[in-house]
């Protein structure tokens, strides 16, 4: 049109600029604005108005401004131009901007700035986003007024505006009353139910669309599909997802990320890293990076977690990780016990600035740091929040009652009391794990007894397992068992497991028998439950009970998991089986470990056969006992670690009984403190003595 020296008018501008704003073509609508001036159109409000949506499209907002500005002094601007500004700012999340231009353009008290059905679709969003329903709810009165209700468009905006407030009653009135009804009014109203957790109102209404024939789209089956997700309801979801594949609709990258979530929290891991690998790595972004690391690190191989944390901080299209991700891989390292990577991450929080606003980083800081070994490192975290909440002081407590100092976690609690914050029974749990990990039993039997008068929490079967393990450890048995006959409910397995745990340290058959019909009964055998028993029998020599609990578990298709402890090195984690032979230094390692046992057993040691639970002759049980995995990656560690740095290591059962023994005795040659994470609690050994104490 330009080439054959045609000149633009007022009506052609608007359609370029409309197409500059759509395509993003900033450069080419500059240029047409700079055409506009030459020609004196910038006075035109249609050809303004052009302008000002084009800049707002392409992100512009100075210079949006900045024309509508103009058009406000030249007097010129109408209801459009206001739309268009307030257009911009809504594009730009700039909520509370965009009400105080709506409200500077109701002041003005213009029939020409009268706001319109599209003023009131700009800025209803906004009083969602704001959570400002009151402010909407004026707005809806206006729109009652004007009869603007009745335009399908406002309708949803009201909707959409109440379901983002939680005001989910007051938008299924407006939903109801709504004489034309699209597809987004009835998305608006599931979305919402299914945010708030009010997920049978949202597949009820689901449910609705379907028998009704609506045609429903991806942003109505990622709702549900959503929803399952987050109420932990894997197969739902996935079963939502197949119905909606069936239809013929499409995915999403919304939908897509909650059957990730849903395949994750079904323990599906292959299926979802399947899916995970065929979406584009252009296309990832950072919640699906976090549903899988989120999924590996609770439901799958926490290495896996991290591997995957470590590829997204490399992935060539820079996917930063958010606080969620980090709390994810934090998760991950306390599964694993690993210090030094929870260190590295803890330096990318601080470099990053997540720790002073986000609360449950430092949370799952202070639970790594416990979980790795260090709780005076949690505690610094733990000191240096700005804000805490309960989680903050449970974790702590928990620390340190995992690492058998007791006293300090009933400081903490003490403290905590005197802050006001709520006490309940997740905190009494807390206490009563801290005392019964540090022998405390008088002061857990003073706490379990006032739970109720003094604080109102009544004691549930979970607190009466915990109290069962405090006295089982002290070997008051006839106590415990005491306490189980007065339990005002059915005991349940946690706490017939607690005492038969309690029987295997003290040696009691009869009640451990006792303990493991309970648990038949109650079809809550695993190998746990056999593998205490066999051992119990096999301390007191009953082989043939041995042999018998051995071909139940087989009869059963129970398997025991084998034993496998993992150590800490200077550049990686090593991990070591029962009778592990596979490590390049395995001859060194034995012949440490033979000297080592030599030279301990001229201190004292004497092998604890019973460990063994072979009915062979002790000699060679004890030459049994030398393949024990912890055994093994103590004496790498020893022979990797330089003099004085603490070797720690992780065992994914309990630790053996012979085992802790000799490495209090070896304590006393190396210079080292041996740190070591059971399924139970810590142990610091050191120069001869244990933090444990013997309770554990």
């Amino acid at each position: 049109m330009l080439r054959l020296d045609w000149n633009p008018d007022g009506y052609t501008y608007p359609y370029v600029l409309k197409a500059c704003g759509e395509l993003r073509f900033l450069l080419c609508g500059e240029s047409f604005h700079s055409l506009i001036v030459a020609s004196g159109l910038d006075s035109n409000v249609f050809v303004c108005n052009g302008v000002i949506a084009m800049y707002g499209k392409c992100g512009l907002l100075g210079h949006a401004r900045q024309v509508f500005d103009e058009t406000v002094v030249r007097e010129t601007a109408d209801v459009i131009s206001w739309n268009s500004i307030v257009a911009a700012y809504v594009q730009k999340d700039e909520d509370k901007k965009v009400l105080e231009l709506f409200d500077l353009m109701v002041s003005l008290n213009s029939f020409e700035l009268r706001p319109d059905a599209v003023s009131l679709v700009n800025v209803l969003p906004a009083c969602g986003s704001l959570g400002a329903w009151k402010r909407g709810k004026q707005l809806q009165g206006y729109a009652i007024r004007r009869c603007l209700h009745e335009d399908v468009f406002v309708g949803n905006a009201i909707v959409d505006m109440y379901a983002k407030c939680k005001r989910l009653d007051d938008a299924n009135k407006v939903f109801e009353l709504m004489e034309v009804k699209d597809v987004v009014s009835w998305n608006a109203l599931v979305t919402g139910y299914s945010q708030i957790g009010r997920f049978d109102e949202a597949l009820g209404l689901f449910e609705r669309m379907r028998e009704e024939q609506i045609d429903l789209n991806v942003v109505t089956w990622s709702a549900v599909i959503s929803g399952y997700a987050q109420r932990d309801l894997g197969y739902e979801a996935l079963n939502i997802f197949k119905d909606m594949r069936l239809s013929g609709a499409e995915p999403n990258v919304i939908t897509l990320v909650s059957v990730l979530s849903g395949y994750a929290k079904c323990k599906e891991m292959k299926i979802a890293q399947a899916m995970f690998d065929d979406i584009d790595r252009r296309d990832r972004n950072v919640v699906t990076w976090t549903v899988m690391i989120g999924g590996y690190a609770q439901h799958g191989d926490a290495n896996d977690a991290l591997e995957l944390f470590s590829s997204m901080l490399k992935d060539q299209y820079s996917v930063i990780p958010n606080a969620y991700t980090i709390s994810c891989a934090l998760v991950a390292c306390a599964r694993l016990s690993s210090l030094r990577i929870g260190r590295q991450i803890h330096a990318y929080v601080l470099r990053q600035g997540y720790e002073p606003t986000i609360i449950f980083v430092a949370n799952c800081l202070i639970d790594m740091y416990s979980k790795s070994g260090d709780v005076d490192a949690a505690r610094l975290v733990f000191d240096n929040m700005s804000q805490r909440n309960t989680v903050s002081w449970t974790s702590l407590m928990t620390g340190y009652g995992m690492h058998g100092r007791g006293e300090e976690a009933l400081q903490v609690f003490n403290v905590m009391r005197g802050e006001g914050l709520p006490i309940d029974g997740v905190t009494f749990l807390v206490v009563l794990y801290a005392c019964s990990h540090s022998g405390m039993v008088d002061k857990g039997m003073n706490y379990f007894n006032h739970m109720k008068g003094d604080f109102g929490v009544v004691p549930g079967a979970e607190h009466y397992a915990c109290m069962i393990d405090i006295l089982g450890r002290a070997g008051r048995l006839d106590e415990a068992m005491k306490l189980i006959e007065r339990m005002p409910m059915e005991p349940t397995s946690v706490v017939w497991v607690a005492l038969l745990s309690a029987c295997r340290v003290h040696k009691n058959v009869d009640l451990a028998e006792q303990a493991a019909a309970k648990l038949s009964e109650l079809e809550s055998e695993n190998d746990g439950t056999y593998t205490l028993l066999s051992n119990i029998y096999a301390n007191a020599k009953r082989w043939k009970d041995v042999a018998r609990i051995r071909t139940l578990m087989k009869h059963s298709g129970i398997r025991k998991r084998p034993g496998c402890s993992w150590v800490q090195g200077k550049k990686e984690t090593v991990t070591f089986f029962v009778g592990d032979r596979c490590h390049p230094m395995s001859e060194k390692i034995y012949d440490l470990l033979e000297n080592l046992i030599h030279r301990i057993k001229a201190m004292g040691y004497v092998p604890e056969t019973s460990f063994a639970l072979h009915d062979v002759d002790d000699e060679e049980k004890g030459d049994l006992l030398i393949e024990h995995s912890e055994k093994l990656a103590l004496a790498y560690g020893i022979l990797t670690s330089a003099p004085g740095v603490p070797i720690r290591i992780t065992k994914n059962l309990r630790v053996c009984g012979d085992c802790h023994t000799a490495m209090t005795y070896i304590s006393k040659i190396i210079e080292h403190e041996i740190i070591l994470r059971d399924s139970s609690r810590f142990h610091h050994i050191k120069n001869g003595s244990c933090s444990c104490r013997g309770f554990w």
